[in-house]
């Protein structure tokens, strides 16, 4: 474990964020079905589970940032590939569906925070979660979820941006090919994010 692990995770200034961990992206079937595929190869809606568990007896907020389009498509991005790809696919990430749902092996529980979002690449440009985490106190956002491609790192450049340490367990996070996504973590996100693991957020959450 890093040795100021612990402090920059300290539960009295930390919230855990789950980008887009939701059953139609991380789950079957999914939107995107060869992300959904490296997921579950590092086992990511598992150590997601291990890490809100955590969090919450740790009484550390637990915020899902969810993805989702209206199905007229009203408000919805058109100006890049992906937004194009995901309008083709057969699962509808739909207000209400269930592919907008956190997977059961999460849950979510009435401490948790679940945002929804209509547009864009990331969780927190346009969106209720930097508000409410400076009115929380977080200084420190473990974030986890998908993708390293893109949404991750997009949510790191604007925690950063904003003000935030950025800690990111591997083992959490996923992209494709997978060894691509190892490149980025290694060789971008590595420059503005702590890189760890989810054992050693979870030793450093039970001290």
């Amino acid at each position: 474990m890093p040795p100021d692990l612990a402090s920059l995770v300290d539960p009295r200034h930390s919230a855990l964020v789950l980008q887009e961990v939701q059953n139609g992206v991380v789950g079957s079937p999914s939107a995107l079905p060869a992300l959904a595929e490296a997921a579950a190869a590092v086992g990511l809606v598992r150590n997601c589970a291990r890490l809100a568990r955590a969090a919450r007896a740790a009484r550390i907020p637990v915020f899902h940032c969810t993805a989702e389009t209206r199905d007229d498509g009203i408000g919805a991005n058109r100006n890049a590939r992906l937004f194009a790809g995901v309008r083709k696919s057969a699962v509808r990430l739909s207000p209400g569906s269930d592919a907008v749902r956190v997977p059961d092996e999460i849950g979510v529980e009435p401490s948790d925070v679940v945002l929804p979002r209509h547009h864009g690449l990331g969780p927190m440009t346009g969106t209720q979660l930097d508000p409410m985490l400076r009115n929380l106190g977080v200084t420190t956002i473990v974030g986890v979820g998908v993708s390293v491609n893109i949404g991750m790192t997009n949510f790191a450049f604007d925690a950063v941006n904003r003000g935030y340490q950025m800690v990111m367990p591997r083992d959490a996070v996923a992209g494709v090919p997978a060894e691509y996504a190892q490149a980025v973590l290694d060789n971008t996100l590595a420059l503005v994010a702590t890189l760890t693991t989810t054992d050693e957020v979870l030793a450093a959450w039970a001290r």
